[in-house]
């Protein structure tokens, strides 16, 4: 008789309803639409019961069941991996890009201050018009 263990992320108590769960919240949204197109198809009573369930747990609408994969990746990022040339790469490489990515939000912010001083030149320039515009018209 072979038994087979629940993978060490999903207790063995918990039920099967539970297990299928964090399952599908481990795989992530596409699962859960997966699952529901899935149930749509073979037996449509499914289909529908698991859209009610996502809507009601509000799973359509949140990164939620995303967030312990995208946490366990950024962990697994910051381990080292036993090789110092590759773990000395690969901290050079992320210093890197942090700060490419910092100059490049610096550069999209001068770029956005840029655009804002332009539009607000340009409303003070049409007002400065307006008003001469109505000056002249009065003294006419």
């Amino acid at each position: 008789m072979s038994t087979i263990a629940a993978p060490a992320s999903l207790p063995a108590r918990m039920g099967w309803f539970s297990r299928a769960e964090a399952w599908l919240d481990n795989k992530g949204k596409g699962a859960w639409i997966a699952a529901m197109v899935l149930g749509l198809i073979f037996f449509w009573p499914i289909g529908l019961a698991l859209l009610a369930y996502m809507i009601w747990s509000k799973r359509m609408f949140n990164s939620s069941c995303n967030r312990s994969r995208r946490m366990s990746s950024h962990f697994t990022t910051m381990r080292s991996s036993g090789n110092s040339a590759f773990d000395a790469y690969k901290s050079e490489t992320l210093r890197r890009l942090e700060e490419e990515q910092e100059n490049f939000e610096a550069f999209l912010k001068r770029l956005r201050d840029a655009k804002d001083k332009a539009e607000f030149d340009q409303f003070m320039e049409d007002r400065a018009k307006t008003a001469k515009a109505a000056r002249e018209s009065e003294e006419a």
